[in-house]
């Protein structure tokens, strides 16, 4: 069995993947008129999972009017298990940050080897490696189609 083409940073999202739509600030805040500037803002998630071979999240953040504020594409992957099937070594890789008015986009490009112990203590996880840098044009044009793609399914 090999791991679905849609666990890969940037790949497209399945046809039957469905988006959530939920407000940023809390039920409470609603309610109690104290959600500020954040009162209309709007999350837009796809989370995909596939246990024996990792994740993929998409975020994307919107204001009051449907403007674009941030993005982010999020994949986990297993790279090594316990015979329970204990993730204990997975690789992170992610690009993400905030749109612009004026359509720049100001984000980072992660990727992260992370080695966690078997019992699941995060405490003890020992980052193997770690890169950080400015995403690529490539990356971030990959990034606004998988964004218009899943507003598109909304």
């Amino acid at each position: 069995m090999t791991a679905p083409a849609w666990l890969s940073l940037l790949a497209p999202i399945p046809p039957d993947a469905k988006p959530q739509r939920k407000p940023v600030a809390s039920a409470e805040q609603l309610a109690n008129g104290t959600a500020g500037p954040i009162a209309g803002w709007v999350s837009v998630s796809v989370h995909l999972s596939k246990p024996e071979y990792g994740l993929r999240h998409v975020l994307i953040t919107l204001d009051e009017n449907g403007q674009l504020l941030s993005g982010s594409d999020h994949v986990m992957f297993v790279r090594e298990t316990t015979p329970d099937d204990i993730a204990t070594l997975t690789e992170h890789e992610s690009v993400g940050g905030r749109f612009e008015k004026d359509s720049s986009f100001l984000g980072t490009y992660w990727k992260m080897m992370l080695e966690s112990a078997p019992d699941g203590d995060d405490e003890n996880s020992v980052v193997r490696s770690s890169e950080k840098r400015t995403p690529s044009d490539a990356e971030v044009a990959s990034l606004r189609r998988i964004i218009a793609d899943v507003l598109d399914r909304t």
